[in-house]
């Protein structure tokens, strides 16, 4: 179990954010309603699905790689 204080923690939640943001755009209904503000807090979720949407092979290839360390090394 990994937590959040630790940092390979952060690099899971980093990734889910930006792996579920990424998703939350292809749908439309969910993109007018969650990432329609380009700044301020919610500002952070539209910037992680432009992340995740433009650097799809870099994102999918940590969380392919994040998934072996915590499986197998950790």
């Amino acid at each position: 179990m990994t937590n959040v204080y630790s940092f390979d923690g952060l690099i899971v939640f980093g990734l889910l954010v930006i792996c579920t943001c990424a998703y939350m755009k292809r749908v439309p209904r969910l993109k007018q309603w969650f990432l329609s503000e380009k700044k301020g807090f919610m500002g952070v979720f539209y910037k992680a699905a432009v992340i995740g949407t433009r650097l799809h092979l870099a994102v999918a290839s940590t969380c392919v790689f994040m998934a072996f360390y915590i499986m197998f090394l950790k």
